[in-house]
């Protein structure tokens, strides 16, 4: 297998409440180059809806969701 789906970084959002996962997912997303590939670990039940939403008002490609234990993980990546 190769490495080209390999997550650039990972943003641990988890104990934290709206907005906070999506706040600092903008926040990291914008030191991001094009393209590269943010994993958002939250367990907000609200990060469920929040999160492709930003996605669509801020461009970039909401990759979907894992459903882990104790949390969701999130992929995102940034828009060119």
């Amino acid at each position: 297998m190769s490495n080209e789906n390999t997550d650039d970084l990972i943003l641990d959002a988890l104990g934290l409440l709206c907005p906070l996962p999506v706040l600092k997912a903008r926040k990291r997303l914008k030191s991001l180059a094009p393209g590269a590939v943010l994993t958002v670990l939250a367990d907000d039940p609200a990060a469920i809806v929040d999160i492709p939403h930003f996605c669509a008002e801020a461009g970039h490609d909401y990759l979907g969701l894992e459903e882990c234990d104790t949390h969701q993980s999130y992929r995102i990546r940034k828009s060119t």
